[in-house]
């Protein structure tokens, strides 16, 4: 029996955080979302799927950083989906306290638009949109 192969290389992501309450404000006010917690995975915030297909992924505390990691601007980046809504997602992220790294700019061949900010725990996060 094949299984069809999944559509992102990407399945899930974790963002370490340190206050768990305080990360989860800033990315529900800069997403005008809400996160989800379940009780079989605590210190995670899930964000929301937008479709049963999508990957997705968290904020995680970082209780041990040489296990979990700890909040950086080093390292990879995770880009977040913000399609027609890159602007006013950047401009929600700095008015929550975030610090601007990268203003927008589009990427060639039609892939869209991208930008980067500092979070209040110091991640580096990526914004993605392809229009």
């Amino acid at each position: 029996m094949t299984k069809e192969k999944r559509l992102n290389n990407l399945v899930w992501f974790e963002l370490p955080v340190t206050d768990l309450d305080r990360a989860a404000s800033f990315y529900e006010t800069v997403f005008a979302t809400k996160l989800s917690t379940d009780a079989r995975f605590p210190g995670l915030a899930i964000f929301p799927r937008r479709h049963e297909a999508a990957a997705t992924g968290a904020l995680a505390v970082s209780h041990d950083p040489k296990i979990e990691g700890r909040p950086s601007t080093d390292g990879a980046v995770v880009y977040l989906n913000c399609d027609g809504e890159l602007d006013a997602v950047l401009k929600r992220a700095q008015s929550a306290g975030a610090q601007l790294l990268q203003e927008v700019a589009q990427l060639p061949n039609g892939m869209g638009y991208i930008a980067q900010f500092r979070d209040l725990d110091g991640n580096r996060v990526g914004l993605h949109a392809a229009f």
